[in-house]
């Protein structure tokens, strides 16, 4: 099982996106600052996790949700909340 998840930067106002086998070690990764493009925005919030079957599955949400705007970006969370 997999996830693309979508996590949030109060500090930056800005979200990341991204895929994972396991939210929580993730999560602390990117708090812990030691992950180099989230490292300015910590703290994150989990804001949606989305499972999926495989690797490649969360990989194309992935990009696809890479490719929306802040305003649909936010639009696709609260349908999926």
């Amino acid at each position: 099982m997999y996830f693309t998840y979508i996590i949030y930067s109060e500090s930056l106002g800005k979200y990341y996106k991204g895929h994972t086998s396991n939210i929580e070690k993730r999560l602390i990764r990117h708090n812990s600052g030691s992950e180099r493009y989230t490292s300015s925005g910590v703290p994150w919030e989990l804001v949606l996790a989305i499972p999926k079957l495989n690797r490649s599955e969360a990989v194309i949400l992935e990009k696809k949700l890479k490719n929306l705007n802040k305003e649909r970006l936010e639009d696709f969370i609260e349908k999926y909340k």
